[in-house]
């Protein structure tokens, strides 16, 4: 496919680019408000047209966008690239509002075209074996999770993340979506009630960068989670435990194929074997087999309604003190 990348991130350079060359697309073109990021993007990455304006998409033969400017600006992409019946893999979060969350998967529903949500743990070696485990019943009944996703936010990262609210700044909305993606492919169900605490240690201008939740699933299963901008030395993981054994992975929550995911049962405990293979790469080939109409572990536009749901009720419990149940209005959770 002929792909558009609207937005000069780090994500995009450091794995997307990559991601797209491994299925044998192209990418033909890099879309900035900022026109000289845009053309040095190009530059570095070999790319052949780069412009400011995503009006230009009309006439270069794409076939799909990777959207990942920030967050606020996601909405008016997707719903210019569902007009001009291209498919979209938006980054995460997919919005600031629920609201407008969900009007870009309607206007791709109503256009006739793929979104995706570019969770990208779900394809994670570590990820796949946990959810595979989980499904043969290792595990027996399922009755706690813990998510420890607490990073040190590098300087290169931190500007509209530490200092714009507006953006989606904070490290719930950068963060918690990602949890709760994690643990619905693992599980296969959201939480239907947080209750949360948020702080602020000085590193975020006027928002949180530390935040702890508990998490209730319909199943009864509670989850504990951790998110933080401010812990250099931290390790990051995510534990599954039920009554017949205990799945724990170490190292698995960052965006390259490495850690490690341990199995304990009563007859003891083994290390399972992880792939290397580039969890981009498993997303776009994912995006692929979605646009093809076969099987696949893309997380749809409808998963990334429903993450967005559970960070805003995270949020929402932080504010006001309370449990929240999480508003999925109408996301079919």
């Amino acid at each position: 496919m002929r792909w558009a990348f609207i937005g000069a991130s780090t994500i995009a350079g450091e794995w997307m680019v990559s991601a797209v060359r491994s299925v044998g697309d192209e990418v033909v073109v890099v879309v900035s408000g900022d026109l000289a990021r845009a053309r040095a993007f190009a530059n570095t990455h070999g790319i052949s047209h780069a412009t400011d304006d995503e009006a230009a998409l009309a006439g270069l033969g794409l076939d799909a966008v990777y959207i990942s400017s920030t967050n606020e600006k996601h909405e008016a992409s997707v719903r210019h690239a569902a007009s001009l019946g291209l498919h979209v893999l938006c980054e995460k979060p997919l919005a600031t509002t629920l609201a407008a969350a969900q009007r870009m998967v309607q206007a791709c529903a109503q256009a006739g075209v793929v979104m995706g949500t570019n969770h990208h743990l779900r394809h994670n070696s570590a990820h796949r074996l946990m959810r595979e485990k989980i499904q043969q019943g290792a595990l027996g009944r399922l009755v706690s999770a813990r998510v420890q996703h607490s990073v040190y936010l590098p300087a290169h990262l931190q500007g509209w993340r530490l200092k714009d609210k507006g953006a989606g700044g904070g490290v719930v909305l950068d963060i918690a979506v990602h949890n709760a993606d994690s643990l619905a492919f693992l599980l296969g169900e959201y939480p239907t009630e947080v209750v949360a605490m948020t702080s602020n240690s000085g590193m975020a201008e006027g928002m949180e960068d530390n935040a702890m939740s508990v998490w209730r699933f319909p199943s009864g299963l509670t989850a504990f989670t951790h998110q933080g901008f401010n812990t250099p030395f931290a390790d990051v993981g995510l534990e599954i435990h039920g009554t017949q054994g205990s799945l724990k992975g170490v190292g698995i929550l960052h965006q390259g194929p490495d850690g490690r995911l341990d199995f304990k049962n009563a007859q003891g405990e083994q290390v399972l074997p992880l792939d290397q293979i580039s969890l981009y790469s498993r997303g776009v080939q994912n995006f692929h087999l979605a646009i093809q109409g076969q099987p696949n572990d893309l997380a749809d536009g409808q998963a990334g309604v429903r993450s967005l749901a559970v960070a805003l009720a995270v949020l929402e419990s932080a504010r006001t003190g309370r449990s929240v149940a999480v508003d999925y209005a109408g996301a079919a959770a």
